[in-house]
């Protein structure tokens, strides 16, 4: 079952499409119909939608603007990190909805899940859902690039282990060769930089701050600011309290009170507790009267003092600007700027155990590429002679499919080897079509029969590591036999197991063989051509598989028609 896949398919007034909405089902779906029906302008409608170029020629003769539109439900992972550039997020059901207006004016645009994009960013998205295989140029297996990747999947685990401890390797030496390249920059500057480090360790170091110190200061400034606020406050109170300035205080007034509830404090228990209570109170407040004096009377302002105070916050507030927002911070930063001192002093005795340690890494690295290499070597015979036997199956016996691995041994000037992320190898798939033809680049090969059938030999044995999800071939029959054509029906029902295939045929034999099926039509109605699609339904296949085969339906025709849907069910389900 194919987790991604292409859900639906909406085109409006494109070229002989009026509006045609298509819901596309898991495995192998098959386009029919007769030339001239409007087959190529679904593939021309979904190369759109991938963001690829197209004229305002498509829109629909009499219409204002064109509308393309393509659900997919894909894996999250697949698309995130594209999506991500962009500022969006994949949907937490997975759904992605391509969307794509041609308008008479010329203004193009493209939509992912409702956002607007640019083309080229929607191109890239369609890279990773659709391969079209047939008279386009989007196909997957042009890209060098993507060569290796596939080798390297269908090496499996003998490579994975190889590249893993390649990988590791790589890391360690990039690492080493950043930390010489920090090393080894220009003396002037290493110099300048190590005068500017001792200033800012000095700068810190001799201002001695300790943990909190700016907040002991600010109180003892806060005090300092306001002591005569304080001090008048306090002489205020102890007036109050106990001095009785103009009259008498709180303390004697609690005295007389208490004088007085002595004479009766003996005739009645609860008297006896008043008193008890307000003499209590008498002494607690003689000890708050004489901690207030106490206060005012040590309250002494020093603008001495307060200069200083102010000095040392002022130093630390600058050394705050400079190195941290607090003075933790400020000791970190002290602490870091000492290490890279070390390291910079030192910096010609490490260079030199670096130097040491990256050639010893670049042997290591040099032998793990050599392991990928050899790796690759055997499976790439292993994958020329299977897609050798898969050719042959197309009636493309005479063509050589060949895997070129150029292996990069030579040191590159002063910067050494060129280790990239896959090791020392540029890997090629080349192709000689026809006997007495060179090898050449899949890009290059003319006929575009021949590049599907290629192209269908190389998904067929990579189908397990292909990671794209939606293949589409374009009228892969082209020019093939009967024979073959149903050897291309098998493999296209093979392929289909782990994608979500679209095919565009003629061929009984590649038809029948499908999981679903869709006619295309071209009808006439009102004086108006317009496209039909039609997805059909058992007895309707039989049908469309009666014409393929020989134009007119006759009892014989579908009697065979029927006998292949059977056979290729059979073959299917094996």
């Amino acid at each position: 079952m194919n987790a991604d896949m292409l859900l639906q398919l909406d085109i409006r007034n494109v070229a002989l499409i009026d509006e045609i909405s298509m819901e596309l089902g898991e495995g192998l779906n098959v386009l029919t119909g007769e030339t001239g029906a409007g087959k190529s302008i679904i593939i021309d409608s979904i190369n759109a939608v991938l963001g690829y170029r197209v004229s305002r020629e498509i829109i629909r003769t009499g219409a204002e603007k064109a509308l393309i539109e393509a659900v997919f439900q894909v894996d999250a992972e697949r698309v995130r990190d594209i999506l991500s550039d962009m500022g969006m997020e994949p949907e937490e059901d997975g759904t992605l909805i391509l969307s794509r207006e041609i308008s008479q004016s010329g203004k193009n645009t493209c939509r992912i899940n409702g956002k607007m994009v640019s083309a080229t960013f929607m191109k890239a998205i369609g890279e990773r859902l659709i391969d079209i295989h047939g008279q386009h140029d989007n196909q997957s297996l042009l890209k060098t690039e993507y060569h290796i990747e596939l080798l390297d999947s269908f090496a499996g685990g003998s490579l994975r282990a190889a590249k893993e401890e390649y990988t590791e390797l790589l890391g360690q030496y990039r690492s080493v060769k950043a930390r010489i390249r920090a090393l080894s920059g220009d003396p002037g500057e290493r110099e300048r930089k190590m005068d500017l480090l001792r200033f800012q360790v000095d700068e810190i170091r001799k201002a001695r701050l300790k943990t909190s110190e700016d907040e002991d200061l600010n109180k003892q400034k806060m005090l300092l600011v306001n002591a005569e606020k304080i001090s008048g406050t306090m002489a205020s109170v102890y007036d109050l309290l106990s001095a009785g300035s103009g009259g008498s205080s709180a303390l004697d007034a609690m005295n007389e009170s208490l004088a007085q509830l002595s004479s009766i404090a003996a005739l009645d228990e609860s008297y006896g507790e008043i008193y008890s209570r307000l003499q209590d109170l008498v002494y607690q407040l003689e000890d708050i009267a004489g901690d207030v004096r106490q206060s005012f009377e040590s309250i002494e302002y020093d603008p001495a003092l307060l200069d200083e105070i102010e000095e040392r916050l002022d130093l630390i507030y600058r050394l705050k600007r400079k190195y941290g927002n607090s003075i933790p911070e400020i000791h970190r930063f002290c602490e870091e700027a000492e290490k890279q001192l070390e390291e910079l002093e030192k910096s010609e005795e490490t260079a030199k155990a670096l130097a040491e340690e990256l050639a010893e890494l670049e042997k290591q690295l040099y032998h793990a590429a050599l392991r990928l290499n050899e790796e690759r070597v055997k499976a790439a015979s292993l994958l020329e002679s299977k897609i050798a036997q898969q050719l042959t199956d197309l009636e493309m016996k005479n063509a050589r499919f060949k895997v070129d691995i150029q292996f990069d041994a030579d040191a590159a000037g002063d910067s050494g080897r060129r280790f990239g992320s896959n090791g020392l190898d540029r890997v090629e798939f080349l192709i000689s079509p026809n006997v007495g033809e060179p090898l050449k680049p899949l890009a290059r090969i003319a006929s575009g029969g021949e590049m599907s059938r290629i192209m269908l030999a190389v998904k067929t044995i990579l189908a397990e590591v292909d990671k794209i999800p939606v293949l589409i071939f374009d009228e892969i029959d082209t020019g093939i036999s009967g024979r073959a054509s149903q050897k291309v029906g098998e493999k296209l029902s093979y392929i289909s197991r782990s994608h979500q295939v679209l095919c565009v045929t003629h061929q009984a034999q590649i038809a029948c063989m499908a999981d679903h099926n869709y006619l295309i039509e071209k009808i006439v109605e009102k004086e108006k051509t317009r496209t039909r699609v039609t997805s059909l339904g058992d007895d309707d296949k039989i049908k469309e598989i009666a014409r393929l085969l020989g134009g007119e339906t006759t009892e014989a025709s579908l009697k065979y028609a029927e006998e292949m849907i059977k056979t290729a069910k059979k073959s299917r389900t094996a």
